[in-house]
């Protein structure tokens, strides 16, 4: 779910503000965008676990921060995603476990590496619904859960 009360961040600045900056999709509702994003990751990051033919997953969008155009074409940055999730047993709607919160960071290229990296077919979009499919995955199928790198001074300035 992608609560409405998230503030969409369209200016072009290398620093966003605001819950959502997506620029990755033609100018439109970003929430659905960002949706679409989140139904396609969790589609294809739960199709090969086994043992959860009967739990569902409650999945909130608490910030995600893709780069926007001034970043993406000269420093890069950090894609930051931060959402919860809640597992649920869906033949009694029992919540099973404590909801967490996971954050779901991923280097965002920049500059050369971005004008490459789109040249083969690998947009941001690509590269930001690949990665949480492999987080999801790793939340519900490792031991552990994912693990969020650390990406240094420009995750720090991100998440100001």
């Amino acid at each position: 779910m992608v609560l409405k009360t998230l503030k969409v961040y369209e200016r072009i600045s290398y620093l966003p503000g605001g819950d959502i900056v997506w620029r990755g999709d033609a100018l439109g509702n970003r929430h659905e965008q960002v949706k679409a994003i989140f139904d396609t990751a969790f589609t294809h990051g739960t199709e090969t676990l086994e043992g959860f033919a009967n739990v569902g997953l409650d999945v909130r969008v608490e910030r995600f921060h893709a780069l926007t155009q001034r970043a993406r074409y000269t420093t890069g940055g950090i894609h930051s995603i931060t959402f919860a999730i809640r597992i649920r047993d869906l033949t009694t709607g029992a919540v099973i476990g404590e909801p967490r919160s996971i954050k779901a960071d991923l280097a965002g290229f920049g500059g050369q590496k971005a004008i490459e990296s789109k040249s083969i077919i690998l947009t941001q979009k690509d590269r930001i619904t690949q990665h949480l499919a492999e987080v999801i995955r790793q939340e519900l199928g490792g031991v552990g859960g994912f693990q969020n790198p650390k990406l240094g001074f420009m995750k720090t300035k991100n998440n100001i």
